[in-house]
């Protein structure tokens, strides 16, 4: 893929995040793989206007001299593709899911679609979030299993083979995690209507 095909995907994502609120004006990060080289936001970048100097390519394996620039979550991106097959990682703050998360150990969509592309999202907790350690060594090893991750207090990280497939996923959790919030507020208990959804807890 060209590198203006690739500036685009980072700009039309990091657009769209912001345009549905959930990143505020220098949150979240993206990036992409590929080969032994990752392709990841500058620290402290605006996503909904990403120029060219925004995106920083750096090293899967090691540093080299634009490491500096990258985003302080560095570590975690290449943590996540060193242990799984994504190409893609999207990492937003959207405030529906992270308030669920504050009180949620998993999050179980009831709505049509988020039960389909999700089914269920474990939540993980560490004590130092962004950029840290032991967030990389959690995402390495759920994101194995699922393809949305979230962090407790902070956000989720979501994988896909494109960064556009990785914000899908972002976008269908926050809204899960809106109709949840609505359909537990109005005091009914939820009617199930999906088959197999006695699955969704285990998966």
């Amino acid at each position: 893929m060209s590198s203006s095909a690739v500036l685009e995907q980072f700009r039309s994502v990091g657009r769209d995040l912001f345009l549905a609120g959930v990143i505020s004006s220098h949150g979240g990060n993206l990036s992409v793989r590929q080969g032994d080289r990752i392709l990841i936001t500058r620290r402290g970048s605006m996503l909904a206007r990403l120029e060219e100097r925004d995106v920083i390519e750096t090293g899967l394996e090691e540093n080299d001299a634009n490491v500096m620039l990258a985003s302080t979550e560095i570590g975690v991106h290449r943590a996540i593709y060193q242990g799984t097959s994504a190409q893609a990682v999207v990492h937003a703050h959207p405030p529906s899911a992270i308030a669920r998360s504050l009180v949620c150990d998993e999050i179980v969509p009831v709505d049509s679609e988020g039960s389909y592309l999700l089914h269920k999202v474990p939540v993980v907790s560490a004590e130092l979030t962004a950029g840290s350690v032991e967030v990389a060594g959690l995402l390495s090893k759920w994101l194995k299993e699922y393809d949305l991750v979230m962090v407790r207090g902070h956000g989720p990280f979501a994988i896909g083979h494109l960064l556009e497939e990785a914000y899908q996923l972002t976008s269908v959790f926050e809204m899960t995690c809106r109709i949840l919030t609505i359909a537990e507020g109005m005091g009914e208990q939820v009617r199930e209507y999906r088959k197999g959804s006695d699955r969704y807890k285990t998966w």
